[in-house]
């Protein structure tokens, strides 16, 4: 699936003044992407952020650093390059990105929550490759064509603008650079629907035990809401992204789309 090599703009402003307020968002989606708004998402995974990689490890069923690594080698990072994730949590895929790329390459991890970032800042302090900073993944700070490999790993579906999440992504990258995005999905076999069954019921349980009932069943709700595999690669496809594909893991419960900014686009950057 091929698209044109040019870079689409966009008004890329942040409300970084918006309050941010004390409940989940419900999980909805709009005809652009996910209805919350970046505060609002913003503020949940700040209070999500204790307990965050323990959640992680029983809701993935202890599969989620698996889901990871692909992530990582997809990115096809070697020794000297640089590469940013996006939605970077505590900073799981961007410590395996870091460990690609070694002490001559550089590596920034970006998260709306400030409190996802100190975790992961605190877990990082001796390495100089790898830096964290708060940022909105709808107005990355970098320049254009700063990276060779941008990753979102389970980020893009709390975007409220899927197309302009892709859009900034492309916007960071190198020409030839490459783009991976892990999703949770919707399976369609018979198996995958098995385990979306046990995901849909076990999640706001152990949420509920968690303490944050409100945020897991938000969880389920905005993979329920999330496009398709094919849609997505078609809104990559349209902001510039080429060769772009996609893969199943766990029964298709995970999703892997990858694609490359067109070497022809360093022109129009």
């Amino acid at each position: 699936m091929n698209a044109g090599p040019s870079v689409r703009r966009y008004d890329r402003r942040v409300q970084a003044n918006e309050e941010r307020p004390g409940h989940a968002p419900n999980g909805d989606a709009t005809a652009a992407g996910n209805a919350a708004s970046t505060a609002e998402v913003g503020a949940m995974f700040d209070r999500l952020a204790p307990r965050y990689d323990r959640m992680n490890a029983l809701i993935s069923g202890f599969q989620e650093p698996r889901w990871r690594r692909r992530v990582v080698a997809l990115a096809g990072l070697e020794p000297g390059m640089a590469a940013v994730d996006v939605g970077t949590g505590t900073g799981k895929v961007a410590e395996g990105l870091a460990d690609r790329v070694g002490v001559f390459g550089r590596v920034v991890g970006v998260d709306v929550s400030s409190a996802m970032i100190t975790r992961a800042q605190r877990a990082n302090t001796d390495r100089i490759e790898l830096e964290f900073v708060t940022g909105d993944a709808l107005d990355l700070p970098f320049e254009d064509g700063t990276f060779d490999a941008a990753t979102i790993a389970f980020g893009m579906r709390n975007l409220p603008d899927y197309e302009r999440g892709f859009a900034e992504l492309l916007r960071v990258l190198r020409p030839d650079g490459r783009v991976v995005c892990a999703e949770a999905a919707r399976p369609r076999g018979l198996r995958g629907r098995a385990a979306w069954l046990w995901f849909e019921r076990a999640v706001p349980l152990l949420g509920r035990l968690s303490g944050e009932p409100d945020a897991y069943r938000y969880l389920v709700a905005s993979v329920r809401s999330y496009p398709t595999p094919p849609r997505i690669a078609e809104i990559m496809a349209g902001v510039g992204f080429e060769d772009v594909g996609w893969l199943a893991l766990s029964l298709g419960m995970v999703t892997i789309h990858t694609g490359r900014r067109p070497a022809a686009a360093a022109a129009d950057a």
